[in-house]
């Protein structure tokens, strides 16, 4: 075995080991375990069964992160991305209403989509079309839009008739439970402690044990839970002809096309930011696997959608394993070996209160919205439709209508300041699109 994964991974020509490969995945696993919490927790909202989404949320990992692993043969780990689950609940199910099967739905299709595209090479075509103001804005609005759920999901913030929102109670001990896990992985964020997320979770959720608001779990290890209520629901709707109507509907076109976007810029800026730190990238970020590592993206969020879970990224803490000495594959594999692992302590996984992972969602946010610094507002040509991207997701609750509106008045604003050669036919054809789904939301209300 030992002389297969020397052989298969080129261990010394990557001038690495096996000890140090297995450390950098567990490091990773450690950087990123909190999606087992934040996952159900967020899908759960729209309707789905927790317990099935733990299960679920681990195996869409462990299949996308080994197919990393061994195909791409790159040191990244893969599982539901932030910002897109909340797609997934919060726009897609509880503002837009349709149910999670259908959201579900535009993941698969969105999968699909991602395969024809990276066969084709099309996706990096897509990546240079896109306004870069628009890529900048994106992360920061859905940053804003995390935190909003965190803060509303613990009572930090809750709804008001007269002045929309306000602060919470803080007689509540969730307030309390997440700013205990806030400041403790604030505090473990500055000092570079790895699992800094998942240490921040684990306190707020026995400072919630301390209260008696968290009940210890009968055992330690189990079984994991079915995926039976939700597994294969995506594909369903294809042998139906009420499902084909949902298909080939424009609300759909609009929602794979933000879980599209959405995941294509993250997948790619991950993989480029991470790459970055190895030694296996050009001046230009490019290297030799990434159609390979772009391809295991659309594999995992085609196979993560039949599993049932919200498409599946490549995660940006997989830059803490490559900081410990993670440079081939075999760091992938690793962290899906953890994850499987993880998969039998679901008993403890399960007992966190959305409360306890409040934090995670604000600290994801932080990270998220440094994109905004990068974009220049004094070029109010650029600066006012990064603006308004950023601003409607959290106040219309919607990732797609900040999108849409971000889109549709870069488009309007350059066309009026004659800046013609910054439309690209790609920005030009999208937003005809959204205007079209404008016009008629009106028309058949």
């Amino acid at each position: 075995m030992k002389n297969f994964l020397e052989r298969y991974f080129q261990l010394s020509s990557n001038g690495t080991t096996i000890k140090r490969e297995f450390i950098a995945g567990i490091i990773t696993f450690l950087t990123m375990s909190y999606i087992l919490v934040v996952n159900p927790n967020i899908l759960a909202d729209a309707g789905m069964d927790r317990e099935a989404l733990f299960t679920t949320t681990a195996l869409a990992t462990i299949v996308a992160t080994l197919l990393m692993g061994f195909y791409a043969k790159l040191p990244i780990a893969q599982a539901p991305g932030m910002g897109l689950n909340s797609f997934f609940a919060y726009s897609v199910v509880l503002t837009l209403g349709y149910t999670w099967q259908f959201a579900l739905t535009a993941v698969f299709i969105e999968g699909i989509i991602f395969l024809l595209l990276t066969f084709f090479n099309v996706r990096e075509l897509i990546v240079r079309s896109i306004p870069k103001v628009l890529k900048e804005a994106i992360p920061a609005g859905i940053g804003l839009f995390i935190t909003l759920i965190g803060l509303k999901s613990a009572g930090v913030v809750v709804s008001d008739p007269n002045t929309l929102v306000r602060l919470g109670d803080f007689g509540q001990h969730t307030v309390w439970m997440t700013f205990i896990g806030l400041i403790v992985t604030g505090i473990l964020l500055i000092r570079n402690v790895n699992g800094a997320i998942l240490f921040g979770i684990l306190s707020a959720t026995i400072f919630g044990l301390i209260l008696g608001d968290v009940a210890l779990p009968t055992s330690i290890v189990a079984l994991p839970p079915s995926i039976e209520p939700i597994f294969g629901e995506a594909i369903k709707p294809m042998f139906t002809a009420e499902g084909w109507n949902q298909i080939l509907s424009i609300d759909m076109v609009v929602v794979v096309f933000t879980f599209l976007f959405v995941n294509l810029f993250d997948t790619v800026g991950t993989l480029i930011g991470v790459i970055s730190k190895t030694n296996l990238a050009d001046k230009n970020g490019n290297f030799p696997q990434m159609k390979k590592a772009l391809f295991t993206d659309a594999m995992g969020t085609t196979v993560g959608s039949i599993l049932g879970t919200s498409s599946v990224t490549s995660y940006v803490e997989s830059a803490s394993g490559v900081a410990s000495g993670g440079r081939t594959g075999l760091t992938a594999v690793s962290v899906a070996v953890m994850f499987a692992l993880a998969l039998f302590l679901g008993p403890i996984f399960l007992i966190i209160p959305a409360a306890a992972t409040a934090p995670a969602l604000i600290i994801v946010g932080l990270f998220m919205i440094s994109s905004v610094t990068r974009i220049n507002f004094e070029k109010l040509s650029d600066g006012l439709p990064a603006f308004l991207t950023i601003v409607f997701m959290p106040f219309t609750y919607s990732i797609a209508e900040g999108i849409v509106f971000g889109m549709l008045s870069y488009t309007i604003l350059k066309i009026g300041a004659k800046e013609h050669k910054d439309i690209t036919p790609t920005v030009y054809v999208l937003s005809i699109l959204f205007l079209v789904k404008i016009v008629l939301d009106v028309v058949t209300k």
